[in-house]
């Protein structure tokens, strides 16, 4: 029963819209109109501004941190963690609260990895800066980073229980950027500029 409740309640964490609930407190503004369309604090950096962008990150990467907690608390099993991990995920990327759409998990996913194996966490945060830094493609930096998760995981050699959720984590991540990878392939995807802090929201 508390399996369930940590499983139902992760799920519940994880669909809470925080880019939608922050653009529109912020700034009035619902960033699912404009850029990308989507919740996440990429889209939220190109609508709304750096600022409020960082207060999505990380109010989505603590959707993923409270996942594990309540593993950990109410059953106090790795599996529990894990689940209560996954769960959040699933929430962020299929939000009951919007229809079953969602973000992409990435910022979730970093605060589960983040609580569970911290040195991963750092070395595919480090990656990402620096494809984001070098090619101005989150989308690309994200995949890359779920994709070396698993393989991560691996090489450390973690618990067994880890890298399962690493693979399912990582395919979460990267189904859910589909549609990037397909853009990328044909050089359309978005890029991430300085000067475009902010103005996207003019832009539908």
């Amino acid at each position: 029963m508390n399996l369930l409740a940590v499983i139902g309640l992760s799920y519940l964490i994880g669909s809470i819209p925080n880019g939608l609930l922050i653009g529109k407190g912020l700034t009035g503004v619902d960033i699912r109109q404009f850029g990308s369309k989507n919740i996440g604090a990429t889209n939220a950096f190109r609508v709304l501004g750096p600022w409020p962008a960082l207060a999505v990150f990380v109010s989505d990467m603590l959707k993923g941190v409270a996942g594990v907690y309540l593993g950990s608390w109410l059953v106090g099993t790795p599996l529990a963690q894990l689940l209560g991990g996954i769960a959040a995920i699933a929430g962020h990327n299929w939000s009951v609260f919007l229809g079953f759409k969602g973000g992409r998990g990435v910022s979730t996913g970093l605060g589960v990895i983040a609580m569970l194996v911290p040195k991963v966490t750092l070395i595919i945060f480090l990656v990402w800066g620096v494809i984001v830094f070098t090619t101005r493609y989150v989308s690309l930096g994200s995949v890359v980073g779920a994709a070396l998760l698993p393989v991560l995981v691996w090489l450390f050699r973690e618990q067994t229980e880890y890298l399962y959720f690493s693979i399912i984590a990582a395919l979460f991540v990267i189904i859910r950027h589909k549609a990037n990878i397909e853009r990328l392939l044909k050089g359309t995807e978005l890029k991430i500029k300085a000067g475009s802090m902010g103005n996207a929201k003019k832009e539908k």
